[in-house]
């Protein structure tokens, strides 16, 4: 009898174990999720003001319409990549795809603020000055919705390679989640100067 009650008290030990650590698995795998969304909100946010910020500079660089269209499709493809990633956020294709996008788009969108500067008209355009000012925000807003995603995942990672969660995390298919890296070179790094 006493044999029972100490196999039992240790079985009732292992599952409680078990059920802690597959819920702190899941806790922190939502928890990077969240942070994806966050993100998620931003680049929407962004997305929606470029046809704006487009529609605004079209009117004063009517010769630069290769630029206004390669905005236009960075612009989409970034957000296809976007809702590719919302889909699976910490998939390493689907992360590799959005850095790849949003760089894509980040160095269009300094091309079309450089030749903005030709354009003393559009710089003085006090709805492309606001426009700019939001897309500044937005920018800074994205990057601190990255970190804390990277900060999350990073977490989330580190608890599965742990011992004995790295156990329960390969019998519950709690797979490693990317990290959203840039993947802009070292030149493409520097600030576009967006000063209207």
């Amino acid at each position: 009898m006493t044999a029972a009650i100490i196999i039992g008290g240790i079985l009732l030990l292992v599952v409680i174990s078990v059920a802690g650590i597959y819920n702190s698995l899941v806790t922190l795998r939502n928890r990077y999720k969240n942070s994806f969304s966050q993100i998620d909100v931003q680049l929407k946010r962004r997305y929606d003001l470029i046809p704006n910020l487009v529609d605004t500079a079209k009117g004063y660089m009517k010769h630069e319409r290769e630029t206004l269209e390669a905005v236009i499709n960075a612009r989409n493809s970034a957000l296809s990549a976007s809702q590719k990633a919302s889909g699976n956020p910490g998939d390493p294709a689907a992360m590799k795809d959005l850095a790849s996008a949003e760089a894509l788009l980040s160095g269009t969108l300094g091309r079309l603020f450089a030749l903005a500067e030709s354009y003393p008209d559009l710089k003085a355009n006090e709805n492309m000055l606001q426009l700019q000012e939001e897309l500044t925000s937005t920018e800074n807003r994205i990057a601190f919705a990255r970190q804390a995603f990277n900060d999350s995942v990073t977490t989330y990672n580190i608890a599965c390679e742990k011992f004995p969660h790295t156990i329960l995390a390969g019998m519950f298919n709690f797979s490693q989640a990317q990290l959203l890296e840039s993947t802009e070179t070292p030149e493409e790094r520097k600030v576009p100067k967006v000063s209207f």
